[in-house]
């Protein structure tokens, strides 16, 4: 079974399993389409980590495709140009592209299927077309100025705004894969797949790359143009990896994150609080869950904004951070009202220390174009043999950074999650991975195994986090869990440029109901209504042993679940 976050890749990961491919196979066919058909999602220059259990093995392990920091990004290179924060838009705030890199090494040690089979959907998409999607129609529109005026290979490829509905052509890109098929030669299996490698990472795809950014300014949001530090030694001297992840008991389940490079353990210090009440007496849709979960959000994400960043390069205090006692000691600041302030805690004794967060009133830095926020993908996979995959791709949105010519794709923009400001676990250091957002899940009890996550940003440990409790103690099934009415806070500082934080603002689904809403402003949230089906696009895929279970999110009208 496959779900994602659009129909074309779910279809296409499934047909991978059809074709007598693994879940391994399956997720990289459905990720490279989804490249495609997203753009103002993700894209081949962006990134993505997966989580994914090996049945042979009975193990969960963790691809990080989470590229870095270029050689030359510092801190001070970044002061020299005036700026206080690393823009949101552009080429400075690319680092290296991990997808690719990513999706092949899953595909080479844990896969079946020869790449040019898992390449060819999304080759056939990008040269023969797709249907548009409303989003990406709006997001060209949003962007047509600055496209017109300023990034002129981005108006090549997107200009004029194409209709929703109508069929979408990318054969540049189409051409980019094509010829790093051809450089890959021939061989076995393994031997095309590290070729295909060097030929983006080693070959002509870092060399346009490093080209463009060297040669290019380009208009950010820093409202000035800047050229990019991003240079093909930077791309030949990194490399996607395999990691343990970081995980947690909680009800019964074994819950499975990234390490603090992303957020992913937030997910699992939430969990540490809120095993300290009894969620499953307060009904899933009262005022009550609501609060207590926003209110252990915020204590978890104060965490994150002390303590996360790439471990290679600052002590994270993991243990700590997940212990009980501290768990314990951190619920107790859980009480009746909003909490208004932000309140990372002392893990084994260790003062926090938080960024210089800009107010929540101030204007973006600046004059130039909007702040962009580019959103992401989602995939999950189960296969028979009961191997599974959960993965978040992203970046390279079409609204961050300009197509680069003859590539048909662009750079992403995680760099804008680094700090300028030194000595934070997330300060920018060349080559350190910026803390991202993205954040797939894995889960397993009894024989039990699940795949889930959502798009979001900052938003998707906290939609993740109500969907797993809906389903750990409220007795639903995957769809009815999905379904159920969402919500989350944006009390903590954003991850993306300009980064404000919105202390106490709440946001819930309308289907909550007038009662719940009036009494969440009671004690102190800053509600804000959405419509009824607004908020997160999760999927989800799993296994007892026997069933294969898969549901898919029906806001947006986009998302689905496969299989046979």
């Amino acid at each position: 079974m496959v779900a994602s976050t659009h129909w074309l890749a779910s279809a296409a990961g499934m047909a991978a399993l059809e074709r007598g491919g693994n879940a391994f196979d399956a997720a990289v066919t459905a990720g490279f389409v989804l490249q495609v058909v997203e753009p103002h999602m993700n894209g081949p220059g962006g990134e993505v980590p997966i989580l994914f259990y090996n049945a042979e093995r009975d193990d969960v392990l963790v691809v990080c495709g989470q590229g870095v920091a270029p050689e030359a990004a510092t801190i001070s290179r970044f002061r020299d140009l005036g700026l206080e924060l690393v823009p949101g838009t552009g080429l400075l705030p690319a680092c290296v592209p991990g997808a690719f890199d990513a999706w092949l090494l899953l595909l080479r040690d844990f896969g079946t299927l020869a790449l040019a089979d898992v390449l060819e959907p999304a080759i056939g998409y990008a040269e023969s077309g797709y249907p548009v999607v409303p989003g990406i129609c709006s997001t060209i529109a949003s962007m047509e100025r600055l496209f017109r005026d300023e990034w002129p290979g981005s108006a090549e490829l997107y200009l004029p705004v194409p209709a929703a509905g109508s069929l979408f052509r990318n054969r540049p890109l189409a051409a980019t894969w094509r010829r790093v098929l051809d450089e890959a030669g021939g061989g076995s299996r393994e031997a095309v797949i590290d070729a295909a490698r060097d030929a983006y990472y080693r070959g002509f795809v870092a060399e346009a790359i490093g080209a463009f950014a060297a040669e290019t300014e380009v208009m950010d949001s820093s409202g000035r143009r800047h050229r990019g530090l991003l240079t093909g030694d930077d791309l030949a001297g990194w490399q996607a990896s395999v990691e343990a992840p970081v995980e947690l008991d909680y009800a019964g389940w074994r819950v499975a994150k990234t390490g603090p490079w992303g957020q992913g353990p937030v997910f699992l210090q939430q969990l540490a609080l809120l095993s300290r009440f009894d969620l499953g007496s307060l009904g899933r849709v009262s005022a009550d869950f609501v609060h207590v979960v926003v209110e252990c959000a915020k204590l978890a994400f104060a965490d994150r904004e002390a303590w996360y960043g790439d471990p290679a390069f600052s002590e994270v205090p993991l243990d700590d951070l997940l212990s009980a006692g501290y768990a314990e000691e951190r619920a107790r600041l859980v009480g009746d009202e909003a909490s208004r302030e932000l309140r990372p805690g002392s893990p084994g004794g260790r003062s926090p220390r938080l960024p210089r967060i800009p107010g929540a009133a101030e204007e973006a830095p600046g004059t130039g174009e909007p702040t962009r926020r580019g959103d992401t993908c989602h995939v999950d996979v189960v296969d028979r043999w009961g191997n599974l995959v959960s993965a978040t791709p992203s970046g390279g949105w079409l609204d961050g950074s300009p197509v680069i010519p003859g590539l048909g794709f662009c750079l992403g923009t995680r760099g804008q999650m680094f700090w300028l400001e030194e000595g934070l676990p997330s300060s920018l250091e060349p080559r350190k991975r910026p803390r991202t957002t993205l954040s797939p899940t894995l889960a397993r009890r009894d024989g039990e195994t699940l795949a889930f996550g959502t798009p979001g940003g900052d938003q998707q440990d906290e939609w993740s986090l109500v969907f797993f409790l809906t389903l750990a103690h409220f007795g639903v099934d995957l769809q009815e869990a999905i379904d159920a009415p969402m919500f989350h806070t944006e009390h903590f500082p954003s991850s993306f440029y300009p980064r404000q934080p919105r202390p106490r603002v709440l946001q819930l689904e309308s289907r909550f109901g007038e009662d719940v809403s009036a009494e969440l402003v009671r004690r102190g949230h800053l509600v804000e209504l959405q419509g009824p089906w607004t908020l997160g696009r999760l999927s989800a895929a799993g296994t007892d042993g026997t069933v294969l279970r898969a549901a898919a999110n029906p806001r947006n009208m986009q998302g689905y679940a496969v299989g046979r």
